[in-house]
């Protein structure tokens, strides 16, 4: 390539002599000065090159890692490869590692002569800012929070390969030296424990993108990564300083000293910054952001930790992970971090240094092969020996086979981090081309094995499959009710409330109601889901959904003897919140869940507001859950003065759903005062023979008074045709009632509703919810719709 179709006027390759396993050339190097710093553009003369500015090349150069990295990740997306596999591959197109024929001269135009490392200093400020992100995200009361079995499986993970690793190494020292050299086999320590260890934003983002984030396997591999993380940390800074002095024959005082500043800055930093931090949010007004001061101060405290730590021997990241897991995680500190610094770093300037590293990666070059069988060998050894702890330790604790095999391909995915980290050791001269070169590769191999092979193994679904029956209708009339309530917002608190009320708890009628607070995960990694009776027993100070404990700690003094509330607290993320809902109902044996809908309305009857993140999560509970489900609809306002007396009615059409919807409203009438009216839509050519509708007339004799005629019960019969009948009979009734309870019915059809499915908006509240919840039906009554289990 002609140098002057670059800012460079000459670049000469100098013939000094080195050592080859120094991987060293010198060029002389010649600049125009002063330097172009912006092109003139293509129209302004003929002789004008993009390629001659600094500044415009490294646009160019952005663009087209950007255009090439996108265009991987269309063709790969689709077969189930992660993002970052699509970043390595740009840079192994653009690197030498993939030749490209008479395209060779336009990469070395588009990258001359020492550009690469220039963008890769650029955007390795985005790797340090990645890094210390996720550290803000994590959850360092952990190692406090983490059972046994995490710790077990997170230690011996890391370092049971290592031991094994080493003790091979050095019996068999000489067979090591005959096979790939004594230069070469240096490689091997830094492949076994690179390997063991394994990276906790790694593994955290592969849950999330897996959706298994807060399911039960991703709760243990998350602590177990966390552990595995931090220990692997701790390790490997205590062998940095240590092995760092023994290499430039340090006197031993320094190493000690090196030793001992290493620990005092690994435990000041966390105890004084996190001081720091809690009084800046003492200083933030609720419900207002962090001070742009206070952010300020964080990034260039983190930068001068990173600085300082260089004294001691320490890598510069040693700083930003520190201080950032003294950051405490979640709003509004770690959330407002995560907000400002997450999209220039995470997704902008990290993807560029993925891709700018490994561009310097050459698999042209495997020679010795030798070397290239032995580091293959050690690598498959190390995950060999995981996949054996985790199945093994999993057996023990009485886990599943699948899920232990599952936990170590988690345990031994690999990403980013480890991409970037082998190239920060080439450039270290710790690593041959070759070395570097197999670990890139395992890393792509184990990165998307483990992602495929997890989706395809784990279903974290499966354990609510319904084998046992948990409905309402399933329960004698005098048995204890069990529900789950989920709560958003804090007028869902007082409408769950009512709805409690309305179920009439009493010594023959017991009611145990659990209540989760759901909110979104912000600023952390780790999802939290606290007990607050046990909250209460242990003594924590952590102060969450503080309302919603006064208000059911009421609710259950009004009705001692004969209602229990627990209320619960579950952070995570929206699209993961199915998952804490159906887990503490398939955990408390609950009947029957109840979850607020996705509009509110206002006092007038207009729509207030529509959280669309509300609805996803009802339609997820409703595929997945291991019971009955029910859907609040709140159209009235009568929770602050209404008596203890409820109006209530119910749509019988027919089906599963309905007669659900039935037993429960039978349990409405326990209280006396609570007056139920069942109307029974039926067709005038209905079978009366067909098995259905046989099961409903059984369901319907106690209303009926068939055996006893209960005085606050009305039950009465309505001859519907067609769905205009329907309609109008829903209007003239919509306002005569506190509560309507229907039936989902979601898939039956019937002459009642017929037509009517083609017009239904809200298809979780099936077709007469959705009349009831429609904007055009003046009511101010409450809608429950009901569901029943679904069984397989």
């Amino acid at each position: 390539m002609d140098p002057n179709q670059t800012f460079f006027s000459s670049i000469q390759l100098m013939n000094y002599t080195v050592p080859p396993w120094d991987r060293i050339q010198f060029y002389n190097v010649c600049i125009d000065q002063p330097q172009k710093l912006i092109s003139d553009g293509i129209w302004a003369n003929n002789h004008a090159f993009p390629s001659k500015s600094t500044f415009t090349m490294l646009e160019l150069q952005i663009l087209v890692i950007f255009m090439i990295t996108q265009s991987f990740h269309f063709l790969l997306k689709p077969m189930g490869f992660p993002y970052f596999v699509s970043q390595v591959m740009a840079g192994f197109l653009l690197g030498p590692s993939i030749p490209t024929g008479p395209f060779e001269i336009y990469k070395k135009m588009l990258f001359p002569f020492g550009t690469a490392d220039i963008l890769n200093t650029i955007s390795s400020f985005g790797y340090i800012f990645f890094i210390f992100l996720n550290a803000v995200q994590m959850d360092f009361t952990l190692i406090t929070k983490t059972g046994k079995k995490a710790w077990v499986i997170a230690l011996l993970s890391l370092f049971t390969p290592i031991i094994v690793g080493t003790i091979l190494m050095t019996t068999f020292s000489p067979l090591w030296n005959h096979l790939v050299g004594a230069e070469e086999s240096y490689a091997l320590p830094v492949v076994v424990i690179s390997h063991s260890g394994c990276s906790f934003a790694v593994i955290a983002s592969l849950l999330n993108d897996l959706k298994i984030l807060n399911s039960e396997l991703g709760r243990l591999a998350l602590s177990s990564a966390f552990l595995n993380d931090i220990s692997g940390s701790v390790v490997a800074g205590l062998g940095t300083s240590i092995m760092n002095g023994v290499k430039n024959h340090v006197a031993f005082s320094l190493v000690v000293r090196n030793v001992v500043l290493f620990f005092v800055y690994l435990v000041a930093i966390p105890l004084i910054g996190r001081r720091v931090m809690r009084w800046m949010i003492r200083n933030t007004p609720e419900g207002r952001p962090v001070n742009k001061i206070y952010i300020y101060m964080i990034v260039i405290m983190f930068l001068l930790l990173g600085h300082l730590a260089g004294n001691f021997n320490q890598p510069f990241l040693a700083g930003a992970v520190i201080l950032g897991i003294a950051v405490p995680e979640g709003p509004p500190l770690g959330s407002e971090l995560v907000y400002r610094l997450e999209l220039f770093s995470s997704w902008f300037l990290v993807p560029i240094f993925v891709t700018s590293c490994t561009m310097k990666v050459d698999l042209t070059n495997c020679e010795p092969p030798k070397l290239v069988v032995v580091i293959i060998c050690f690598i498959a050894m190390v995950h060999l020996i995981k996949i054996l702890q985790c199945v093994g330790i999993c057996r023990l604790c009485n886990m599943p086979t699948r899920d232990g095999f599952c936990l170590a391909l988690i345990l031994s995915c690999k990403g980013v981090v480890e991409i970037c980290s082998f190239t920060l050791v080439y450039d270290g001269m710790r690593q041959t081309p070759q070395a570097i070169g197999v670990m890139v590769v395992s890393v792509l191999i184990m990165g998307t094995v483990s992602r495929i092979g997890v989706k395809a193994l784990y279903d974290p679904s499966r354990k609510y499959a319904g084998y046992q029956k948990r409905n309402i209708m399933s329960l004698k009339n005098t048995s204890e009710l069990r529900v789950v309530a989920c709560v958003h917002k804090l007028n869902h608190m007082i409408h769950i409330k009512d709805f409690l009320q309305v179920c009439s708890p009493a010594p023959d009628n017991t009611l145990v109601v659990d209540v989760v607070h759901l909110l979104e995960l912000i600023g952390r990694t780790t999802p939290v889901f606290i007990a607050h009776r046990l909250q209460q027993k242990l003594g924590s100070t952590n102060d969450y959904s503080g309302e919603l404990i006064v208000t059911f700690d009421l609710f259950e003094r009004d009705y001692a003897g004969s209602a229990t509330a627990n209320t619960y607290t579950a952070i995570s993320p929206v699209s993961l919140m199915h998952e804490d809902v159906c887990h503490l109902a398939l955990d408390k044996n609950a009947a029957i869940i109840i979850l607020p809908f996705h509009i509110r309305w206002s006092e007038d009857g207009s729509i207030e507001s529509v959280d669309n993140k509300i609805r996803s999560l009802n339609s997820k509970v409703l595929e997945r859950a291991p019971c009955s489900i029910g859907i609040l609809v709140n159209r009235g306002s009568y929770s602050a003065h209404h008596p203890r007396s409820y109006q209530v009615a119910v749509i019988f059409l027919g089906g599963p759903d309905d007669r659900e919807a039935l037993c429960l409203a039978k349990r409405f009438a326990n209280n006396l005062d609570n007056r139920l009216v069942v109307y029974r839509l039926l067709a005038h050519n209905h079978d009366s023979t067909n098995w259905e509708h046989m099961i409903d007339d059984e369901e319907l004799r106690e209303v009926r008074g068939a055996y006893v005629k209960l005085e606050n019960v009305t039950y009465e019969e309505k001859t519907i045709d067609d769905a205009s009948q329907t309609t109008t009979f829903l209007r003239d009734i919509a306002n005569k009632f506190d509560f309507i309870v229907v039936g989902r019915r979601n898939g039956l059809e019937s002459p009642q509703t017929n037509g009517l499915e083609n017009w239904t908006e809200y298809t979780e509240l099936g077709v007469i919810g959705d009349l009831l919840a429609s904007p055009d039906m003046e009511t101010k009554a409450s809608i429950f719709v009901v569901q029943q289990q679904q069984t397989t």
